[in-house]
């Protein structure tokens, strides 16, 4: 991340603290990837413990 701002763009905290994120490699190049691995990656999910203590300090 460059900035705390593109961090609070990415990053949104649960109720219960923790931080979740999006997929990525949804954007382009869909065709050749199948139906059920791109809904998959749609939904979100929780960031990696190794990340968390930087990710918190961008989004304060």
């Amino acid at each position: 991340m460059k900035t705390k701002a593109s961090a609070k763009k990415r990053f949104v905290k649960t109720g219960s603290g923790k931080i979740k994120r999006k997929h990525a490699y949804k954007s382009h190049i869909l065709t050749k990837k199948s139906t059920k691995r791109k809904r998959n990656l749609t939904y979100f999910t929780i960031i990696d413990k190794a990340d968390e203590k930087t990710i918190r300090s961008m989004i304060r």
